[in-house]
C-alpha cells in the first residue's frame, strides 16, 4: 500500500483509497492479520470481520457518501477477489446498479 494513499491505521487494521476506483469514493479497510479469504476465516475471526464493518462504516461518515454507500467482500478468482487478502471495499457517490458486474 503506497503511503499516500493510506486514510487510517490502527493495530488491527488499515484503511486505505483504492489505486483503481469504481466509483467516486472508494476505499478499502484491511486487517492487518493476514486472512486470505473470507471462507478460510475462523470463528476466532468473526469478531474482527465484523469490526471492519464499523470501521467502514465510520471512515464511509467522515468521507462524505451522503446518499448511501456499498460495503463488498470479494472471495475467490470468479468472485472478483483482486488480492489475495481478506479486504473490504466501499464504495458511494454515485448510483450503484443490481445486480452488479
Amino acid at each position: 500500500v503506497p503511503p499516500n494513499s493510506i486514510i487510517e491505521t490502527s493495530h488491527a487494521w488499515r484503511s486505505f483509497c483504492d489505486l483503481s476506483p469504481h466509483a467516486l469514493t472508494l476505499f478499502l479497510v484491511m486487517p492487518k492479520e493476514p486472512v486470505i479469504r473470507l471462507s478460510e476465516a475462523e470463528d476466532s475471526g468473526e469478531c474482527l470481520l465484523g469490526h471492519l464493518m464499523t470501521v467502514g462504516k465510520k471512515r464511509a461518515a467522515h468521507l462524505g457518501p451522503t446518499n448511501g454507500f456499498r460495503m463488498v467482500v470479494d472471495e475467490g478468482p470468479e468472485g472478483g477477489q483482486p488480492v489475495c487478502r481478506v479486504h473490504l471495499r466501499i464504495l458511494g457517490d454515485r448510483q450503484l446498479g443490481w445486480p452488479p458486474g
